[in-house]
């Protein structure tokens, strides 16, 4: 439980730290809500965008799945959130690479620190949670749990089914 706990406050840290990162200048004084999800994949443009169609859009996918994550305690789902936070900021980095040379390309700002760090806690949040444990019933006569039937047994090496105590 109290992995659970920490890592749902790691989450929540990601998960703002990413949903922050598009009210930050990315690159060149630009904040990342000036850049259209378009532009991962087709290339970076001097054109603005509207909130909803900015890169604020996964990322505030991201922070949904991060809250569902957090009330399934689902590592699986946790870990899709980080990802997709960590792939908006390595598209937009692939993106900018190509731009050409003539351009200031030191220039990055702190919303893609925020963006980096907020997949990464997201991450670090997914390694830390335990998620959920299977239900085991008691077993009256020999005072062993046994997994409730079709469910997976962490202790053994197979998938096993819940068989009544042999008399």
């Amino acid at each position: 439980m109290l992995r659970n706990i920490l890592g749902s406050i790691i989450a929540l840290a990601g998960a703002t730290a990413a949903v922050l990162s598009p009210f930050r200048a990315w690159y060149d004084g630009r904040h990342g809500s000036d850049f259209r999800v378009e532009n991962l994949f087709s290339g970076l443009t001097p054109a603005h965008s509207v909130l909803l169609g900015s890169v604020f859009l996964p990322l505030a996918f991201a922070a949904l799945l991060t809250l569902a994550a957090i009330l399934f305690r689902s590592r699986a789902v946790m870990t899709v959130s980080g990802l997709l936070v960590l792939a908006t900021a390595v598209l937009w980095l692939v993106q900018r690479s190509r731009l050409p040379a003539g351009l200031n390309t030191n220039s990055v700002g702190p919303g893609l620190a925020y963006v980096l760090i907020g997949a990464a806690l997201l991450l670090l949040a997914a390694v830390v949670m335990r998620g959920r444990r299977p239900y085991r019933v008691p077993d009256a006569t020999h005072g062993h749990d046994h997994p409730l039937p079709g469910s997976y047994d962490p202790y053994g090496d197979t998938q096993t089914m819940w068989r009544p105590p042999q008399e």
